[in-house]
């Protein structure tokens, strides 16, 4: 009996964690994604106003509006964003991750890079870019005051959006970037 309740519960945390994973890669149209990701930038200048001038101030910036995530030891993250150069629209970028590790759950999450330098910037552009499993992200919480560590010349934020997860896990993410026609 023992056996049937494991051997379920994880029939069921693999069908999750795949449902979860792909939560944030659902293609929508360029001006679905773009209202998105206005939508999510306004929302993180309204809770976090000290997010507003690294809008303002960075080179570039990418926004991830609805990035979804889960895991059963293997984990995966997928989401699709609008890129912007100086404030005006550049292109779309794909977000994929794999993490292994003690971890299981799933949950949706808001994805910002800040791009530093016009060069970094243009790293991004370049092609298919990776951050690797060292790159730290400051994850928002209402009220709490963060300054930007760039590394590399880029800053990552993160702003959960809901779901539960637990665990700890190794992992990078790729990003492939699509530039407007």
């Amino acid at each position: 009996m023992n056996v049937i309740n494991i051997n379920y519960l994880k029939s069921v945390m693999i069908v999750l964690v795949l449902a979860l994973a792909s939560c944030g890669s659902a293609k929508k149209t360029g001006d679905d994604l773009v209202a998105d990701a206005r939508e999510e930038k306004a929302m993180i200048e309204r809770e976090y106003p000290m997010m507003a001038d690294h809008f303002n101030e960075a080179a570039g910036y990418a926004i991830f509006p609805n990035v979804g995530k889960g895991a059963y030891i293997i984990g995966g993250a997928s989401g699709n964003g609008a890129v912007y150069e100086n404030g005006n629209l550049i292109g779309y970028a794909d977000l994929k991750q794999v993490d292994v590790g003690l971890q299981i759950g799933g949950k949706a999450f808001v994805e910002v890079l800040f791009f530093e330098t016009e060069e970094d910037l243009q790293q991004f552009k370049d092609g298919s870019y990776q951050l690797d499993a060292s790159a730290s992200a400051v994850i928002l919480d209402k009220g709490i005051s963060k300054n930007l560590d760039f590394e590399n010349g880029v800053a990552v934020v993160t702003v959960p959006k809901g779901g539960a997860m637990a665990g700890i896990s190794v992992g990078g993410q790729r990003f492939d970037f699509n530039p407007i026609q």
